[in-house]
């Protein structure tokens, strides 16, 4: 199964139409989206606009691909549950966000294990079908839990600089 999500705050109707478009020329693979306040409606793929962070957690530790925005908490999320992930960056110059700061995040992301980028749709649509024919390998796996170093220097800042 394909889950893709617009996220939670802006809409991303380019995303949502090379989904639907993939959906329907692949329809013996489920796929369902998230989006949002989009105004397209997609014809091919199940979708919803906005759906509880539990059910939206159990799609993407089910689906065998994400596709997503590059925002920052899909990313974590997707690391997280060890799952490959396929982004498309949102373009200022398209109207899609205030700045171009998912092409700066991209780049940052663009060598982690398990994560693809796509610079537009046709190469969107290109990258789902190989991802699921020939699926990343290493995808890493982000612990939801600070390191004990790190934990432990701050506790011991803490109480040095607020003694009990």
């Amino acid at each position: 199964m394909i889950f893709a999500s617009v996220g939670s705050m802006l809409p991303f109707d380019r995303l949502t139409r090379a989904v639907d478009a993939w959906a329907g020329d692949n329809p013996q693979t489920p796929v369902h989206i998230q989006i949002g306040d989009g105004s397209y409606e997609p014809q091919n793929a199940e979708w919803t606009r906005m759906m509880p962070h539990d059910v939206y957690l159990q799609r993407l530790a089910d689906c065998s691909l994400f596709v997503a925005h590059v925002g920052i908490g899909s990313i974590l999320q997707a690391l997280e549950l060890g799952r490959q992930m396929l982004m498309l960056p949102r373009r200022a110059s398209l109207g899609e966000h205030t700045t171009e700061h998912q092409l700066d995040t991209a780049a940052k992301f663009q060598e982690t294990a398990g994560l693809a980028i796509a610079q537009d749709a046709s190469a969107l649509r290109l990258a789902m079908s190989a991802l699921l024919s020939s699926p990343l390998s290493g995808a890493t796996r982000l612990s939801c839990f600070a390191p004990k170093p790190m934990t432990d220097k701050i506790r011991e800042f803490l109480l040095t600089t607020h003694p009990r």
